[in-house]
């Protein structure tokens, strides 16, 4: 037995309900005083203000409202505004989607990186941000590492057109790193309050630059410097990289390597500015 037109609109007018019930927004203003809504008394209010003001509840809640809500608009077709808002709402959810596919690729190719291994080589992250590097780990390191690195570094190079390629990748790199610098200095100097306080910190305490991290916490922070440029791959800031490669590539979109669990531990504390930049990225791809 199939269901009737009038059950089947109850049903999709009462998923529309709970989704925005269940979203961020509030379904009506109240006092500062006053209790929350109960779930039954948001339902009540959304489906009154739908009944009675269609074209409002619209343009208030079109913000959560997906394409599947929009057939509860049928009956508002050919009014200006309501096609200006369903147009906006497949707009919106055409935009999250490309967004999350693109995200999608995005974190494969990275797992694919990572198992690669060159891509993700202290030497290589160094030379995408050689601040971020020096700033987490170079600093911190010691004589003994320093060496240890050099003495790698020579066994690699094994010839002396290797050593003269390693020569002028350093000398990109000590440039890349001054102009950083730089930028960081210009933006210290706008902060004056934080300067002050800076300036005032250290004549407290002295010693305050001279820490020096032990083991495990030099651990910490290795995991943190990569765990920041994992995220600059993730955000298309790896300026060297051809991002088209992976964004345009279908091969990506089968690629089931990590758990869902793990991928969205790189996703929920994403900034709405960098979903918006991936999301124009797309965008402009497209022909």
């Amino acid at each position: 037995m199939t269901d009737s037109p009038m059950e089947e609109e109850d049903s999709a007018l009462l998923a529309m309900f709970h989704a925005v019930a269940n979203s961020r927004l509030a379904v009506r203003s109240q006092q500062k005083d006053e209790p929350d809504f109960t779930p039954a008394q948001k339902l009540d209010i959304l489906r009154d203000l739908y009944h009675t003001k269609p074209l409002v509840f619209l343009e208030r809640f079109r913000t959560v409202l997906r394409e599947e809500h929009l057939p509860c608009f049928r009956h508002l077709s050919g009014n200006y505004e309501a096609d200006f808002y369903c147009a906006e709402i497949c707009k919106a959810n055409r935009g999250k989607t490309l967004h999350t596919r693109m995200r999608n690729k995005r974190y494969a190719a990275l797992q694919q990186l990572i198992r690669g291994g060159e891509y993700f080589s202290d030497e290589q992250m160094r030379g995408r941000d050689p601040l971020l590097y020096e700033q987490y780990i170079g600093q911190y390191l010691s004589d003994e590492e320093l060496q240890e690195l050099g003495q790698c570094k020579l066994e690699a190079s094994c010839s002396l057109s290797g050593v003269l390629l390693d020569s002028y990748q350093e000398h990109v790199i000590q440039q890349r790193l001054l102009i950083q610098q730089e930028l960081e200095d210009a933006c210290q100097e706008e902060e004056e309050e934080d300067s002050d306080q800076e300036s005032e910190d250290q004549a407290l305490n002295p010693d305050a630059d001279e820490w020096v991290p032990d083991a495990e916490e030099k651990a910490f922070l290795r995991e943190e410097f990569t765990s920041r440029m994992y995220q600059h791959f993730l955000e298309g800031k790896d300026l060297d990289f051809d991002y088209s490669e992976v964004d345009e590539n279908p091969d990506f979109d089968n690629l089931d390597i990590v758990s869902r669990d793990e991928e969205e531990r790189y996703f929920d504390g994403e900034e709405p500015e960098v979903a918006d930049s991936m999301e124009t990225e797309e965008t402009e791809r497209r022909p």
